[in-house]
């Protein structure tokens, strides 16, 4: 987000508003107006000149690749548009989506041109841009211009005696040398005075005339709302894959070191035990003892596995009943409170279940808490879960941490995660998901 200004390390004892007019901003933001006006004049006339030289060549069939062509190079004066507004603005606006022809060929690159709307907005920014470049540049020029040359009359006020015959700025006159001019003591303090004033609220002015800017060059030479939804739903799609793909390779993982190891032992261990039947029954009915203790293990592992995938309990009876099952096994203890009129689709349980699992999870191995709270809610269209600790806090959602993974888990379904974990505790996570029964 944007900001006027922003605020000096603490201990600086100079007002922002005093050190406004000296900032860089200030100036950069007044050079990217200034420089608006011709910039604009360039765009302008181009973008006449594509639209005359196009509509009056339709007769013929070169009127539409020139057109075309033009179109093309108002998207390469956008660029120049981002690239000045990145670098005077600091306004960050992601490249529109490129020209995407159907098959191979310059009349598929024509036709691909004239039927992106990206290609008519940046001809468009060039033609509603050039009367508020105008505007912008003679109103910060003339409005700083004065408020600094006032801020200063103290020191250029001598010329007026020395060259045109005048003690000061003249108010009035008559024509015949009668007149009211600024020129005493009071007169000229009042004059910087003022000139002071306009100088102070310079930059927040000139702020406000780039905040237009910032609107056209965001609307009409960025990426439509369409496309940039279209990117984050393949980019959600792609963070959705690999989250699979990874819990694929811990249940493989999990199978392999846990219950199919232990299967393995199990029936090598039985294997054992029929060798030894006919020469000594103690010892294999001791080792059948053995196995039969290693296959009630196998099944608690199988059912925890089970159970952290989607356990039977979420299905059958909600939400509810399966988080305060998941909050007794917590090492830490946990108060539960579900408030849920009725259930959400199956996916956002499901999600919703597993979030509060990696949650408490963290909290068991982690946080160092002595107790801990799960609440979920339903509010408007949200499905909240909320868990707090009293332990030693530092969570973060830096790469690398479990944290991060459950972030991009839960925007893959426009879903947030909200940290708030001060070192030394307390830590509360909110896990935000949409409602969609």
């Amino acid at each position: 987000m944007d900001t006027a200004y922003v605020p000096h390390p603490r201990g600086s004892r100079v007002p922002v508003g005093l050190r406004a007019p000296f900032s860089g901003r200030a100036w950069r933001e007044f050079l990217y107006l200034f420089l608006s006006l011709p910039v604009s004049i360039v765009m302008f006339a181009y973008a006449i000149t594509v639209i005359a030289l196009g509509a009056g060549l339709l007769v013929t069939f070169l009127g539409i690749p020139v057109l075309a062509g033009g179109l093309a190079g108002s998207r390469a004066l956008g660029s120049l548009e981002r690239a000045r507004s990145r670098g005077l603005l600091g306004q960050t606006v992601d490249e529109p989506e490129p020209i995407r022809p159907s098959k191979p060929g310059l009349m598929a690159w024509v036709g691909a041109v004239l039927k992106s709307g990206v290609s008519w907005r940046h001809l468009l920014y060039s033609l509603l841009h050039f009367p508020w470049a105008v505007f912008s540049f003679v109103f910060s020029l003339t409005f700083w211009s004065v408020g600094w040359g006032l801020l200063t009359y103290p020191l250029w006020r001598w010329t007026f005696p020395a060259y045109l015959d005048q003690p000061g700025i003249q108010m009035w006159g008559d024509g015949s040398g009668n007149g009211f001019y600024l020129d005493t003591p009071a007169e000229i303090g009042f004059v910087s005075g003022v000139g002071l004033l306009l100088v102070l609220a310079g930059p927040w002015v000139v702020h406000g005339l780039t905040q237009v800017d910032r609107v056209m060059v965001q609307g009409l030479l960025g990426p439509s709302s369409l496309a940039t939804r279209v990117s984050q739903l393949e980019s959600d799609r792609g963070v959705v894959v690999d989250t699979a793909a990874a819990d694929l390779r811990r249940i493989e993982r999990d199978l392999h070191d846990g219950a199919q190891a232990r299967l393995v032992s199990l029936a090598m261990d039985l294997g054992l035990a029929k060798e030894k039947l006919a020469e000594d029954p103690e010892a294999a009915a001791k080792m059948v003892d053995e196995a039969h203790g290693e296959v009630k293990i196998a099944l608690q592992e199988l059912r925890d596995l089970a159970r952290g995938i989607h356990p039977a309990i979420l299905t059958d009876r909600g939400l509810g009943p399966a988080l305060s099952a998941l909050s007794a096994r917590c090492t830490v203890p946990v108060k539960v409170s579900v408030d849920l009129d009725r259930r959400p689709a199956a996916a956002i349980e499901g999600i919703a279940y597993f979030t509060a699992s990696e949650l408490l999870q963290n909290v068991s191995k982690h946080a160092r808490a002595t107790s801990a709270t799960l609440d979920v809610w339903h509010t408007a269209d949200r499905v909240m879960v909320l868990v707090t600790d009293n332990g030693r806090g530092g969570a973060h959602t830096g790469n690398g941490t479990g944290l991060a993974g459950l972030t991009e888990r839960l925007d893959a379904v426009d879903g947030l995660l909200i940290v708030d974990s001060p070192v030394g505790g307390p830590t509360s996570i909110t896990a935000e998901l949409p409602w969609r029964a």
